[in-house]
């Protein structure tokens, strides 16, 4: 069995308008998916996913990814949990040029659902890892990002930035403007994360937007200026040295920056109340700065925070299911256990 795992992550500047080539930096935080893998003769697929639901589910069907499962779990969201479980597959399989081989995959992660924290992404870029290091190909990690990203495009009609495959696959904070992904030297920030409980629907989010976008020349603008508000934070950030602990001066920069763009997410319909409440129980509890992560409408909120106080406060904000600190994940995507297969079915551990 071959075993990877990738982290989530959260925005720190940039989530919709980076659709519409404007620049974002996403920063890995250390909640991972790990995905496991064992290629088998047949062409099935066994998925079992023990925490991308309540209940978790286990699903067989054959085919490779020709088709979807029939999944017996009434929510949207593990349907898209196939889609994107699938779509890994099939670059996998591209990767290792490949057709007749089926696997049995098992999926578990400590990143919500949805959540606006990259689950999807970070399972994407797991199971590419995992998959293709099962078959005896060893890609690398921006080779991982670039195919993560193909998948993602395709599972979400072609709204996909790269922004967090590039961040899941890469680790640390990073920046995505358009095809041009880069890392940042970027120091260790007290991110706080608060979570509703609840996911926002990412594709009639990104289609609002795009469709406020179109109709008014004030919401191309607001587009255009969260992009502004990234460059500036970029700026802030190169002027930093990573090795240290943020200053006070710094986080207070970052965090009117992280202010103003909740603030224009909130104009572009992608907010809630929930999130809202979040946002201001943080900033009430003495956050730096504090805004949605994510597509919005519901899922997680960051702040910035190194002291407790903001982690106490989210505790006892009405809407508030969950609050944790998340450090900066330094590593992307990894291998945790690992055994080459070839395609007689012969192993050997590597």
């Amino acid at each position: 069995m071959t075993v990877s795992s990738a982290p989530g992550k959260v925005y720190l500047f940039g989530e919709h308008a980076v659709v519409y080539g404007e620049p974002a930096v996403p920063c890995a935080i250390e909640r991972r998916a790990t995905v496991s893998v064992e290629p088998r003769e047949d062409d099935r697929i066994r998925v079992e996913a023990r925490d991308l639901s309540l209940d978790g589910f286990t699903v067989e069907y054959s085919g490779a990814t020709d088709g979807h499962p029939d999944v017996n779990v009434p929510t949207p969201l593990v349907e898209a949990a196939m889609g994107y479980i699938d779509a890994a597959v099939e670059q996998a399989l591209d990767a290792a040029d490949s057709r007749e081989v089926g696997f049995d995959i098992t999926v578990e992660s400590d990143i919500p659902l949805g959540a606006g924290l990259g689950s999807s992404a970070a399972v994407v870029v797991a199971g590419i890892d995992a998959a293709t290091r099962a078959l005896g190909v060893d890609l690398d990690a921006e080779e991982i990002a670039d195919r993560a990203y193909r998948a993602e495009y395709e599972v979400q009609d072609g709204q996909a930035s790269r922004a967090d495959t590039f961040c899941s696959a890469m680790g640390g904070a990073v920046r995505v403007e358009g095809d041009d992904c880069r890392t940042l030297d970027a120091p260790n920030l007290p991110f706080v994360v608060g979570f509703d409980g609840g996911a926002g629907d990412t594709g009639a989010l990104v289609a609002g937007v795009r469709e406020l976008k179109e109709r008014y020349e004030f919401a191309a603008d607001t587009v255009e200026t969260i992009g502004d508000i990234v460059r500036e934070g970029e700026r802030l950030l190169a002027d930093a040295d990573p090795a240290d602990a943020p200053d006070d001066e710094l986080l207070a920069e970052l965090g009117n920056l992280m202010d103003f763009n909740h603030g224009l997410l909130e104009a572009l319909g992608v907010s809630s109340r929930s999130l809202d409440n979040m946002v201001w129980g943080a900033r009430m509890a003495g956050a730096d700065g504090a805004k949605l992560t994510g597509a919005g409408g519901g899922g997680c909120i960051v702040a910035l925070d190194p002291t407790p106080e903001t982690e106490t406060g989210l505790r006892f904000t009405p809407g508030c299911e969950d609050v944790f600190r998340a450090e900066l994940a330094t590593e992307g995507v990894r291998v945790e256990a690992e055994r080459a297969v070839d395609f007689r079915g012969e192993r050997e551990d590597a």
